[in-house]
């Protein structure tokens, strides 16, 4: 048994069998569930305030806050908030692990192409759309959840709720949007959310490592240094694509609305019917919440994954990217020290 690190029979270090794509989805999938709960009541608040327009924006953010811990307590919070985790797990797992791959794949097709910005846009596009066609149900569910709010008369005697909560958990509200409209009622929302993904997970880890190549070699492993970096990614690839988000989430609980809401067919024909019935500004709905939660939780993903991944010592990028331009083959050197 060695001091610092366990080893195998043969003397090996136990995270050097590990291969490198399962490294990077056990480092993507605790950032992406830590990063998410850290700001599980924002998100509660965001998503109320882009579908439940008139109860919640008529009080502003300090109101809702007030509202939900009245009638909800502390839990109202996290409503919605283990669809979330159990969603954003797998989500950020394959996220990065793919973002890696792709960016793998591209240095190896197109070596020319490395040090400039088309492979970090290109390479974070691809995943953001690769994670979101495996977990979509799951945002799905977690919105529904999220939906459903506790109104103060419909608390009976005893406090408990009695009321329209249709859903009563993760497998419930699975079993029944299955019911309703099979596979692709699971999968309703989905165009905008592709839509929005692509340039938003491209410009992400565009504006991330772009900004990491900036940042003097001394504090380059510096903690301040990643979230100040992962802070201004999340705010800049969010801003562009903010309406697609809001489109999203409201044709994700169309069937919960009132009946005479119009009915939300096709990306862009529901951003011009939210824009003409709701008002431009519902597009951006929630927006100020939004910068307030990206900024920890972009920031909070990028760190923990890159810490994950020195502590599991996954190669840096810049050793995969001198490997593929000086001609070597590309293995999975997991014995390598993250930069």
């Amino acid at each position: 048994m060695a001091t610092h690190t366990q080893e195998d029979e043969h003397g090996k270090p136990i995270l050097d069998l590990i291969p490198l794509f399962a490294k990077e989805l056990i480092a993507g999938g605790l950032a992406g569930g830590f990063a998410k709960t850290a700001v599980a009541p924002l998100e509660r608040v965001k998503i109320l305030f882009q579908t439940r327009r008139a109860e919640f924006q008529s009080t502003g953010l300090s109101g809702s806050v007030s509202r939900i811990a009245k009638t909800e307590g502390l839990l109202g919070f996290y409503r919605g908030n283990g669809a979330s985790v159990a969603r954003i797990i797998p989500y950020a797992a394959i996220h990065y692990m793919s973002y890696e791959e792709y960016r793998r794949w591209i240095m190896h097709t197109f070596p020319n192409v490395w040090k400039g910005p088309t492979l970090d846009l290109l390479a974070g596009s691809l995943s953001g759309g690769t994670a979101v066609i495996f977990t979509y149900p799951l945002d799905l569910i977690r919105t529904k959840l999220a939906y459903q709010i506790v109104s103060p008369t419909k608390l009976n005697a005893s406090g408990m709720v009695n009321n329209e909560q249709f859903y009563k958990g993760i497998l419930d509200c699975l079993a029944k949007t299955y019911k309703e409209g099979g596979i692709r009622g699971l999968y309703r929302g989905v165009a905008p959310t592709l839509v929005g993904i692509f340039p938003y997970a491209g410009l992400k880890f565009y504006f991330y490592e772009e900004m990491k190549r900036h940042v003097p070699e001394e504090y380059k492993k510096s903690i301040i240094a990643k979230l100040t970096c992962g802070s201004v990614a999340g705010l800049l690839g969010q801003t562009f694509t903010y309406p697609l988000e809001v489109v999203r989430r409201q044709m994700q609980v169309q069937k919960l609305l009132p009946s005479d809401n119009a009915e939300l067919k096709g990306t862009l024909k529901s951003i011009v019917l939210i824009a003409k019935k709701q008002g431009w500004k519902q597009l951006f709905s929630g927006l100020s919440i939004n910068y307030i939660k990206v900024v920890p939780s972009v920031a909070i993903g990028f760190t923990v994954y890159d810490t994950m991944k020195s502590y599991l010592r996954v190669p840096s990028r810049d050793e995969a990217a001198v490997e593929v331009v000086t001609n070597k083959r590309i293995t999975h050197p997991s014995s390598k020290s993250e930069e």
